[in-house]
């Protein structure tokens, strides 16, 4: 397992992304002074996300129903405890959108090469003791270490 979205889980049987990147964003506002530069104030953090880009190879691994089963629970609008292979929960996210593009296709139209992207908002604010009463001790030791 290389990562779990809810009960979705990102393997090479399901669904392998290539890469994982993360942009976490702190707000800073700015007021508007006379003969001097700005002054700043931290307002506190901004959006936190995750991109995950991958090709699917079906007739080599993974499924296409993995990126179905991932438009049915971005449809719910719910958000999804996320926790890395090693065990690490980085807290409750959307998918904010899910992008594909097929090449390289069988006589039937099925593609034999799709390249995916998956875009994931974090909306917890930090708080992984939300996300049920398993996980809530692991969220106090982590807030204790931070």
């Amino acid at each position: 397992m290389m990562m779990a979205l809810g009960m979705f889980i990102f393997s090479l049987e399901t669904l392998a992304y290539q890469e994982f990147q993360r942009q976490t964003e702190w707000r800073h506002g700015a007021t508007s002074r006379i003969g001097t530069n700005p002054a700043r104030q931290y307002l506190g953090r901004g959006d936190d996300s995750i991109t995950l880009p991958g090709v699917l190879l079906p007739a080599l691994a993974g499924t296409v129903l993995s990126l179905d089963a991932l438009r049915y629970m971005a449809d719910t609008g719910k958000a999804w405890p996320l926790v890395e292979g090693t065990g690490r929960i980085y807290g409750a996210w959307v998918i904010e959108s899910l992008s594909e593009t097929r090449t390289l296709f069988f006589s039937d139209g099925a593609a034999r090469r799709i390249e995916f992207t998956i875009k994931l908002t974090r909306i917890d604010d930090g708080r992984v003791d939300l996300l049920g009463a398993g996980i809530s001790t692991a969220g106090n030791i982590l807030r204790a270490i931070l």
